[in-house]
This record gives C-alpha cells, structure tokens and sequence, in this order.
C-alpha cells in the first residue's frame, strides 16, 4: 500500500531531483502506544525511494538512547530532517495534511543548507548567544500552521543555537494542556514566551529574540 498518489510521486522526483547535497531523515518510532508510528515509517520509506540524495534511517524509541540523546528527541514519532549537519529540525507527531509540504520543504532547504529567511532576519539571528528551543503546535487541517512551522525550522537552520519542532497538538494531549493550546499555531519559545498564529517573518524572529532577554 503506497500512502503518495503516483502524480504526486513525479512531481516529487521532480522537485528532488533538484536536490543540490544528501539529505537524511532520521525517524524514531515504537511499536506499542504508537498510533501512527507505522504510517509514518511508510511515508518517509516513500520519499527516500524517490532520490537517491535523500537516505533514510530508522530508530527504537524504546531501547536506542544513545541515538535519542544525540538528536535529543524526547517523545516518538520524531522525524529529524539532517543534511550537512543536524540543524536541529523537529517534527513530533505524522507530519500528515497540511505539514507535508512543510517536510518536502525542509527536505529541499537543508539539502541547500540555507534559506529564503530576508537578511534583515539572518542578521538579527546571528546575535542569538544561547540555545533557543521553538515549539509549534499544530493540526492536520490547520492552513495557516505549515507558514509557522517553516518559520521556525527556517530560524532553525540560519542559527546552530536553535533548535525547532513542530508537535501535532492531538498526538501529545498532555504536553497541549500544558501549554494551554486552545487554538493553532501556537508557538512557544524556550518555555517563557508564546504567540497565537502564522505571524509575519519579521514578527516571528522579533518574538524568539525576545525570549532571549530578561524578564522583570
């Protein structure tokens, strides 16, 4: 059983065949209490079938923590999108609907291992000088979510300071009532500040560079 449409597997040997350097997409799954562990392992064996510059690895949750210490995943499914280096791109939960995109997105920016991001913003993340963790919580059927997501993987990959993950909002109830996510995006920054929506790009480095000063 394929989970891509065969129009959309041209389109995307297409799309990757413009792949500029090797992309590796690092998945960790378990097998119990893992509703969509198995559809998403079958998504990702998909898209590396369709380049030869995108590989593909695969570790147990459960048992490999070496592996997760090195990726500092701290639940599972977590998809890694790794190029040159790891630029600290996260997904937690399928990256299903409307995040797709996002992945082949990502998959195309840090094969480049840069981004669209205007140099206003590179060159206000140059002065991050602390690690930086985003989280966007998101849905599959959120249309404004994937312009957050891509935000921050965006921030993740101009600063090796920032790490960013999408965390799908129904996958992880608990972490979502921790952080009191009633509507999406929502998008946390280093537990201390938090924003509601797809907001501009320079609206978005503005806020993750605010969570950086002190708080009175």
């Amino acid at each position: 059983m394929s989970l891509l449409q065969e129009k959309d597997k041209e389109y995307l040997k297409n799309e990757f065949s413009k792949l500029k350097n090797d992309v590796k997409l690092v998945l960790f799954t378990q097998e119990k209490d893992c509703t969509y562990c198995n559809d998403e392992k079958m998504l990702i064996e998909e898209l590396g079938s369709l380049s030869e510059k995108i590989k593909v690895e695969y570790y147990d949750y459960a048992v490999q923590n070496d592996k997760k210490e090195q990726y500092r995943v701290d639940k599972y499914p977590a998809l890694i999108i790794e190029g040159a280096k790891d630029y600290g791109i996260r997904y937690y939960g399928i990256p299903a609907g409307y995040e797709f995109a996002s992945v082949i997105e990502d998959i195309m920016d840090v094969s480049a291992g840069n981004t669209n991001l205007t140099e206003q913003s590179k060159k206000k993340l140059k002065s991050i000088d602390k690690p930086v963790r985003i989280q966007v919580f998101v849905t599959p059927s959120c249309p404004y979510c994937p312009r957050a997501v891509r935000t921050a993987h965006k921030i993740a990959i101009e600063s090796d300071l920032v790490t960013a993950d999408m965390v799908e909002a129904t996958e992880f109830p608990e972490i979502s009532t921790r952080y009191s996510v009633q509507a999406v995006p929502k998008t946390i920054v280093n537990d201390d500040t938090e924003f509601v929506g797809a907001v501009p790009e320079d609206q978005f480095v503005d806020e993750v560079l605010s969570a950086l000063k002190p708080h009175e």
